[in-house]
C-alpha cells in the first residue's frame, strides 16, 4: 500500500476511537448519573471514569481532524512548455520601468500575474503574438 493509503486508514482508526470514546463516556455518564429511572448510580469513579473516555474521544478527534488537514495541503507546481526559440530579456515595469525578477511574478488563478517592488502596481502578464 502506498504511504497515502496507510495514513487514510490510520485517521479512520483515529476516528472510530474517537466515537467509541465519546459514546462509552456518554453512557457511562448516564448510567453515573442514575438514568431516568432513579436508580443508584454507579457514583463519583463512575463520572470521572465516564469524563475521561469523553475527554479522550474528543481529544482523538482533534487528532484525526488535524492529521487529516495537514495532508490534503498540498503544493502544485507549473511547467511551462515554450514553443520554438525562446530569448530571455531583461523585464522592466509597465508603470515605473523598473527592473523586474521573477520573484516579482506569480500565477493567479492559471495566468501570470506581475507586481513590481519599486511602485508597487498589479498588472496581468501577456505574451505578444509570434508573427
Amino acid at each position: 500500500m502506498k504511504t497515502h493509503t496507510w495514513f487514510y486508514v490510520g485517521a479512520v482508526i483515529l476516528l472510530l476511537m474517537a466515537a467509541a470514546g465519546i459514546c462509552l463516556g456518554g453512557f457511562i455518564l448516564l448510567g453515573a448519573s442514575g438514568g431516568a429511572q432513579g436508580v443508584t448510580g454507579l457514583g463519583t469513579a463512575g463520572i470521572l471514569i465516564g469524563l475521561l473516555a469523553l475527554v479522550g474521544g474528543v481529544i482523538l478527534l482533534v487528532v484525526a481532524a488535524r492529521r487529516t488537514r495537514q495532508e490534503t495541503a498540498q503544493n502544485v507546481t507549473y511547467k511551462v512548455d515554450l514553443p520554438g526559440e525562446t530569448k530571455i530579456e531583461e523585464m522592466k515595469c509597465r508603470s515605473c520601468g523598473g527592473t523586474l525578477t521573477a520573484d516579482n511574478i506569480k500565477l493567479v488563478n492559471g495566468a501570470p500575474v506581475v507586481t513590481c517592488p519599486y511602485c508597487n502596481s498589479v498588472y496581468s502578464l501577456t505574451e505578444e503574438p509570434k508573427w
